[in-house]
């Protein structure tokens, strides 16, 4: 005992003349190494037996639906069988034609599950087949496995294992992967009893659907294969068929119904196994445990390291954090209380060295937060301006003046129906421009706003330009901000028209695209080059300065600052072949309107 608190006296010295990133570690790792090793060997076993049992499950929740999914498939299959026997063949004497139309008029019904019907006497003479022709000459039928068997039991179903069936001659040469089902049948010729053979073809996409929904969830994958252990869908068929990989299907055939884990190929897995009764076929669900146990296996690193914090926190947390850490922790904090918009207090920067970095972190975050608040309000400023030029110059006085000079001479010139039409467009212009002060208007109020603007130009400029409008049905209900189509119109007739005379064309269209709304505004006049179009949006270039004043550029930076920098305008032009100008917003019937700063 004296011996034990003789090292312990030792080690406190000795950690006495550490620095405390040396003492916490050295401490830590002398607890840690029981607790961990405790801890370890619970959640390796606890985890290990839960991993184990969800795979388990999800491997029996998967071939329970499959076998479900399989079964109804085949219920299906045998009650055409059933419906061809019954209806058409007992009923029927053997005729081959009437017995044709009967058939045919079933396989219609059920074509998208089959390839062909047909029926066979029992020495293998063709007496019927849908849609398919007559059996080639150089096939004997009676030596088909699926004849074989039928014959072999004439009282039984059977169900084939996957094969080509090209026994009958084909104009197309197609011919498609079945599975076949055949059964013993009673055929009656002039009141005469004889056997033959009914042949299902089962259209094998069919069973491929049923198990591409389970195989597309990731969770490993599910195949088929026939009692004797020849497969009959696997996931990656093709290269399975061309030898190009292996399956454990061979080991896996002698398996019984339940859950098994092997190694295949160096991989560790859970394989779960289930039987189609009637049919001797195996579902087998394959899942690496590699997956699943990698996923616990970093849960329970997880909660290793969890515990291991807390416990180390709580023995620790008195003795060496109170007194190493907590006296400049406090200065610290105490230095922090000045933290202000408007004052910068001088950061405690002492104590151990990771208390005086952390001190040094939190100046250098004291700067950058100041920074940040001085661009946010550089920000906020740079809007409230974009916002106020908006709005102050809606209306140029050029624009104004321009326009009262021409009402002015249609009334000298006695054209007053010209003059009240253009005074009226001239008002619902104001109207909408003003819209009571508010920035926020529908996507109709701001189309109204630009054929108002349109009508005053064309009084203006007649014959110089015609406008076409191509509107969605159902957009005028969506919001948008004021002002954001006339300026892209005015640019389009102080430039675009400028040197055309009396062929130019506008076009104003507005669409939705999924969550999105567009609005372009085209023109066939001059365009620009890419140079042009470049400056347009990043320097403030304007086209023009006539008419309402409002740049291009101003209406882009309103765009992104009321809905994000991922809308705002585009703007598509080649010399000589016109300009586009595509405004994009988001699809809302609510926008926020924005609250301008005193």
């Amino acid at each position: 005992m004296r011996y034990i608190k003789e090292k312990l006296r030792q080690l406190g010295e000795y950690f006495n003349h550490k620095g405390i990133q040396f003492v916490i570690a050295a401490s830590f790792t002398l607890v840690a190494i029981l607790g961990m090793g405790f801890v370890g060997v619970f959640l390796y076993r606890g985890y290990g037996s839960a991993a184990e049992d969800m795979v388990l499950n999800n491997s029996k929740q998967v071939i329970d639906q499959v076998e479900i999914n399989l079964n109804t498939y085949l219920r299906n299959m045998m009650r055409i069988s059933d419906a061809i026997y019954y209806n058409v063949i007992k009923n029927t004497d053997l005729d081959e034609e009437n017995m044709s139309q009967e058939m045919n008029l079933l396989y219609e019904v059920y074509k998208d599950s089959l390839v062909g019907l047909a029926c066979f006497t029992d020495t293998g003479e063709l007496i019927s087949s849908v849609p398919m022709g007559s059996v080639k000459e150089n096939v004997d039928v009676t030596k088909q496995k699926w004849f074989i068997d039928a014959q072999d039991k004439m009282e039984n179903l059977h169900f084939s294992d996957l094969h080509v069936q090209n026994i009958f001659e084909n104009s197309t040469n197609r011919y498609y992967w079945v599975i076949s089902l055949s059964r013993g049948v009673e055929l009656t010729n002039s009141g005469k009893m004889s056997e033959g053979i009914l042949l299902v073809d089962m259209d094998f996409s069919g069973i491929r659907q049923l198990f591409a929904k389970v195989n597309s969830q990731n969770m490993g994958y599910v195949y088929l294969m026939d009692s004797n252990g020849k497969i009959i869908y696997h996931p990656r068929q093709n290269l399975i068929f061309s030898d190009r990989i292996q399956e454990n299907n061979e080991v896996a055939k002698g398996y019984d119904d339940g859950a098994h884990r092997e190694t295949f190929e160096g991989e560790d897995r859970m394989v779960a196994v289930k039987t189609v009764g009637y049919t001797g076929w195996k579902i087998v669900s394959v899942m690496p445990m590699e997956k699943f146990l990698g996923d616990f296996s970093r849960t329970r690193t997880m909660a290793v390291m969890i515990i291991i914090v807390a416990i180390l926190v709580m023995i620790f947390a008195n003795q060496f954090v109170a007194i190493r850490v907590a006296k400049p922790l406090r200065s610290l904090e105490d230095s922090l209380t000045g933290i202000g918009i408007d004052k910068e207090p001088q950061i405690y920067i002492g104590g151990p060295p990771e208390i005086q970095h952390l001190g040094e972190t939190i100046r250098s975050m004291v700067k950058q937060l100041r920074q940040l608040t001085d661009d946010i309000v550089k920000e906020q400023e740079e809007k409230r301006k974009s916002e106020l030029d908006a709005l102050q110059s809606q209306i140029n006085p050029h624009f104004l003046y321009n326009t009262l000079d021409s009402i002015m001479w249609m009334i000298e010139a006695e054209k007053y129906e010209d003059a009240i039409s253009m005074v009226q467009a001239l008002s619902r212009l104001f109207r909408i421009s003003l819209s009571k002060g508010k920035n926020i208007i529908t996507i109709g109020e701001e189309l109204q706003h630009a054929k108002n603007y349109l009508d005053i130009q064309k009084y203006r400029y007649k014959n110089k330009f015609t406008s076409y409008f191509e509107i969605e049905e159902g957009i005028e209900k969506y919001k948008t901000i004021k002002l954001i189509i006339q300026p892209l119109i005015e640019n389009a007739i102080y430039y675009g028209m400028e040197y055309m005379d009396g062929d130019g064309e506008i076009y104003v269209r507005a669409y939705t695209k999924d969550s999105d709304l567009f609005i372009e505004v085209e023109d066939n006049g001059l365009g620009m080059q890419k140079e042009q179009v470049e400056n347009i949006l990043t320097d403030g270039t304007r086209i023009r300065s006539k008419g309402s004043g409002i740049g291009i550029r101003n209406v882009h930076q309103r765009i992104q600052l009321y809905f994000g920098t991922e809308y705002g305008l585009e703007i598509l032009s080649e010399p000589d072949e016109g300009t586009t100008v595509r405004i994009h917003l988001p699809k809302t019937e609510n926008v926020e309107e924005k609250k301008k700063e005193e």
